[in-house]
């Protein structure tokens, strides 16, 4: 027991060590590795723990679809028409919005032929 080299080891462990700034600069990299490593890894860890929850949520969501069907039936009846009118407020929006670009850059311009025409 008197030769025992983690012991030796441990004598070494101890002591402060001198200051390098190769050693430091390599010790944040390392730091900085083992952190992007760490990371990656609780991501994969939830990934792989959600990936069955992400299919029993699918399967809730069904059942309770089939329970309350009463409730989505009037709304499937009148999904064309509340199509129709979501695409024409979507239509009449885009309009006004081309019109206002084109009335600020015909003004912009109108205003850039003025001041040319008083140089």
């Amino acid at each position: 027991m008197a030769v025992d080299s983690t012991f030796d080891f441990e004598k070494r462990r101890n002591r402060p060590v001198k200051y390098d700034r190769d050693l430091m600069g390599q010790t944040i990299l390392a730091m900085k590795k083992v952190e992007t490593i760490k990371k990656a890894r609780e991501e994969r860890f939830f990934d792989n723990r959600m990936k069955d929850a992400k299919a029993e949520k699918k399967q809730q969501a069904r059942v309770e679809i089939e329970k309350s069907i009463e409730l989505l039936a009037p709304a499937v009846a009148n999904r064309e028409e509340v199509m129709r009118n979501v695409i024409d407020s979507a239509k009449l929006r885009i309009a006004a919005r081309k019109k206002s670009a084109t009335r600020l850059t015909t003004g912009a311009s109108a205003r850039s032929d003025d001041n040319m025409q008083e140089d």
